[in-house]
């Protein structure tokens, strides 16, 4: 492959990195605006996590299957056409405000989405030299990280009218005024998604009349044979990865609840606080790709785990405004961990890789269940309590990168 294909397919395929990040993080800003425009109990809000992750347990082996059988651009065309199509049904779903119809529409969006990264992370490091391969896939994922930092920003914006009504005033109107109120709510995100649709689409249409390279993995000295779930380390990359995407999502989906309970925040002041974290978020995964060219992703990885664990103590245990800064320090530490965490699991599987990689992806299924945990959590007790939860999970990826430290191979590269 030319070097100048390869760089142009490198600049394309990051872009999709941005894409998904930003559809992922309306999610915190969707939670607390339907739970007012729809009238949800903290559990019943944190299922729009779980209609968006659990799209990536249903369908990241069909991802891999199709993939297998049409190629990378194959994979990221259709995810483009579900996303802009997912997209688009928010219109529908926001003008006869029914709750199981933007939960229909997200559940779409993310079956694209699950394609995309599907695609996309295991094809960012293939493109290229084999020791580069965790630096390009860290690098591509911070600009996961810019949509990350600018989806609460543009959504607290467009969509967060910053008006919640009180019990009392919500007493006081008719039900043809609450009911005028909850419509004009629901519909300030028709037309932020219908403009995410039309760019996704146009995407899709771009990347569709441009050629892209096709990468056979080729296999390494190793020779892997039968399941691919004898493979130790896989396996327990996916239970890490399914931890880590729990305790992420967890943590930012209830980030502007959080801020309101903890230290009396308002909804639009608190997503510029989410904006904040998210760029630490953002900041920390170009840090991190700088620090691995002298640190050992696995030792970083241990390290920053650590500091998650004890910042979220710091959350929990504090009062006011320190526990959201300790709060928007977590952002920073878990920046490296995803994208880290599928370099390891999948190296060295080499023709096996599309099918290795659908598995990391399945396990993206956390995000579906972790935050519901919290939710009942915070209906239960408080919002604060709740976050030991993502705490405990961070465990799970310190024992996963211990395990990693004394590899022999600790580049991370996967053979092509």
């Amino acid at each position: 492959m030319q070097k100048n294909n390869t760089s142009f397919a490198i600049i394309l395929i990051t872009s999709l990195f941005f894409l998904w990040g930003f559809a992922l993080n309306l999610n915190p800003i969707l939670i607390p605006h339907l739970k007012k425009a729809c009238q949800l109990t903290d559990v019943q809000s944190a299922l729009i996590d779980s209609a968006s992750y659990i799209a990536y347990f249903i369908m990241a082996i069909p991802a891999g299957l199709f993939m297998k059988r049409f190629g990378y651009k194959g994979g990221i065309i259709l995810g483009l056409s579900l996303f802009a199509v997912g997209a688009f049904l928010f219109y529908p779903a926001a003008e006869t405000r029914t709750y199981s119809f933007f939960l229909g529409a997200l559940f779409i969006i993310a079956c694209g989405l699950t394609f995309l990264e599907t695609a996309a992370n295991p094809y960012i490091t293939v493109l290229g030299d084999q020791e580069g391969a965790t630096q390009r896939l860290n690098f591509a994922q911070s600009f996961n990280g810019l949509a990350a930092t600018l989806a609460p920003l543009i959504g607290g914006h467009f969509i967060l009218s910053g008006k919640v009504l009180s019990t009392a005033e919500e007493a006081s109107m008719s039900p043809a005024q609450l009911d005028a109120y909850l419509n004009l709510e629901a519909s300030s995100v028709e037309i932020p998604f219908l403009v995410i649709g039309t760019v996704v689409l146009l995407v899709a249409l771009m990347l569709w009349r441009t050629p892209l390279p096709e990468i056979e993995e080729q296999g390494e000295a190793k020779s892997i044979k039968g399941s691919l779930w004898k493979e130790k380390n896989l396996v327990l990359g996916v239970v890490a990865q399914f931890f880590y995407v729990g305790a992420q999502v967890g943590i930012w989906s209830f980030f502007i609840r959080f801020s309101n309970r903890v230290a009396g925040i308002e909804e639009k002041s608190a997503s510029v606080f989410l904006g904040t974290a998210l760029f630490g978020f953002m900041a920390g995964r170009f840090i991190g790709t700088f620090l691995m060219k002298y640190i050992s992703p696995s030792k970083l990885l241990a390290f920053y785990s650590v500091m998650n664990i004890l910042l979220l103590i710091l959350a929990v245990v504090l009062h006011g405004m320190f526990s959201v800064y300790a709060l928007i320090g977590v952002g920073f530490f878990m920046s490296i961990m995803f994208p880290t965490i599928f370099a390891l699991s999948i190296r060295g599987l080499g023709p096996k890789t599309k099918e290795g990689s659908s598995y990391v992806i399945m396990s993206i299924v956390g995000g579906a269940i972790f935050p519901v945990i919290m939710g009942k959590i915070s209906d239960l007790s408080n919002i604060q309590i709740a976050y030991l939860v993502p705490a405990s999970c961070f465990l799970v990826i310190f024992y996963f990168a211990m395990k990693n430290i004394n590899s022999k191979n600790i580049t991370l590269t996967t053979s092509h």
